[in-house]
């Protein structure tokens, strides 16, 4: 993809004011875990986590797993070229491609990330959705590395709720911020039925934790 003149610096400047937003609305908030050490679980095996999200919860992803060396795929368009712009203020690297372009490429490079010691990340039902259904993408690269996904969820007590197709989440400042991390799930391999299987019990557990997250805020 390329962007125009205009577009990237459209997108320099939403980075440039967005990401000290983020960082200021993160201070402001309280974190509740339950379930990181499934993350510890994984690294202490010499492992490294494919971490597994819906789209909409980018914003909390954002900041509190920052400076970890995480990869992320991130869309080839302009919403992309902005987002990537900002998660890189916060640590992150970037393997650029999606469901729908260039994630062939993106999930080779994103395999000799895991085998130099980089967790990688993907907003599951993006970069467009449909909402809540899960693409296959973590699952295959989870087959072909024998890296285990990790999926996550993030609840927050007082929120807005943007009106986008993911339903983005952003949590209210001072507000508290639960996050529920699942238990390592293994593929065996790249084969259509297991990466299927696979992609199907992901969603589930995301279901899952979203309940579990609610239940951590109390």
């Amino acid at each position: 993809m390329s962007l125009t003149p205009l577009q990237r610096a459209k997108a320099g400047a939403i980075a440039a004011v967005g990401a000290p937003v983020i960082g200021a609305l993160g201070r402001t908030l309280t974190w509740k875990v339950d379930g990181y050490e499934h993350y510890d679980r994984i690294i202490a095996a010499g492992h490294q986590p494919i971490m597994a999200f819906w789209h909409g919860r980018i914003l909390p992803a954002t900041y509190y797993f920052r400076n970890r060396n995480i990869v992320v795929m991130i869309s080839q368009n302009f919403d992309g070229e902005w987002i990537a712009r900002i998660i890189h203020r916060f640590g992150y690297s970037t393997a650029r491609g999606s469901s729908s372009r260039g994630g062939a490429r993106a999930l080779v490079q994103m395999r000799r990330d895991l085998a130099a010691g980089h967790p990688v990340g993907f907003a599951v039902d993006g970069p467009r959705g449909p909402a809540r259904i899960v693409q296959p993408g973590a699952a295959f690269l989870a087959g072909a590395t024998g890296h285990p996904i990790l999926p996550f969820h993030f609840e927050a007590s007082r929120d807005w709720t943007m009106g986008s197709w993911d339903r983005t989440s952003v949590p209210k400042p001072f507000s508290t911020v639960a996050l529920a991390i699942g238990e390592p799930m293994f593929v065996s391999s790249t084969d259509d039925g297991v990466v299927e299987s696979a992609r199907t019990e992901l969603g589930r557990a995301l279901e899952r934790l979203e309940s579990r997250a609610r239940r951590v805020l109390g």
